[in-house]
């Protein structure tokens, strides 16, 4: 979760303007590019701290190459430096959809059923899917924030990343939620293959959760 934006400027005087800042990075809007920096942690020990914030940045470069090269919409990966621990990428303009599900809530399930389809299908675990995580640019949803994501074949895997994408959908967008979520449901099962795998494993999932909370 990240803060409220602010504009500062470096010793170029060019301006940039802190998009957010988390646990784990600071993410800076530079002219028409994005840079995020992980930043280092006090408390971890130095030696694992350098290497956690190297792999994960790595991780995170991989991600976004990849989705490229599978036609998936996300920002354009322009420079990583893991010695910096920086990656440089596009800024999406556009409409968070979160502020403007509620305006079609069917159609815009339909897009994220889609595209989670496509992230599954090329074994993209994104681990944060959230409507804040989702730009809608020309009427396209564009996928934001891989700081969390990686590679896997593992079905428990995509089950838990559609699990999260639930309580995302359910707690923030109560009203409209069955909606898009049948949408999406319909959506995912249309472009997935391995659809009705993962989401047998997802109701197991949530059964697992309500018993956590029993």
């Amino acid at each position: 979760m990240f803060c409220l934006q602010r504009l500062i400027s470096n010793k170029k005087q060019r301006t940039h303007m802190i998009l957010g800042t988390g646990a784990e990075a600071i993410v800076r809007k530079i002219g028409d590019k994005v840079e995020k920096e992980r930043v280092a942690k006090q408390y971890r020990i130095t030696p694992l701290d350098v290497n956690l914030r190297k792999s994960r940045t790595r991780r995170e470069a991989k991600v976004l190459e990849k989705l490229e090269t599978a036609g998936i919409a996300a920002p354009h990966l322009f420079a990583m430096d893991d010695k910096k621990m920086t990656i440089d990428m596009e800024f999406i303009d556009g409409q968070k959809l979160r502020d403007i599900i509620h305006e079609n809530p069917e159609h815009y399930g339909r897009q994220i059923g889609e595209t989670v389809a496509k992230l599954h299908t090329h074994h993209i675990i994104h681990a944060d899917l959230t409507t804040s995580n989702m730009i809608i640019r020309n009427d396209q949803l564009v996928l934001i924030d891989f700081g969390l994501s990686f590679f896997s074949h593992k079905i428990e895997d995509k089950a838990v990343d559609i699990h999260l994408l639930y309580q995302a959908l359910e707690s923030t967008h109560h009203k409209d939620f069955l909606i898009i979520w049948d949408s999406f449901i319909a959506s995912y099962k249309k472009n997935y293959e391995e659809s009705n795998t993962v989401l047998q494993r997802f109701a197991i999932v949530q059964q697992r959760g309500r018993n956590k909370n029993k």
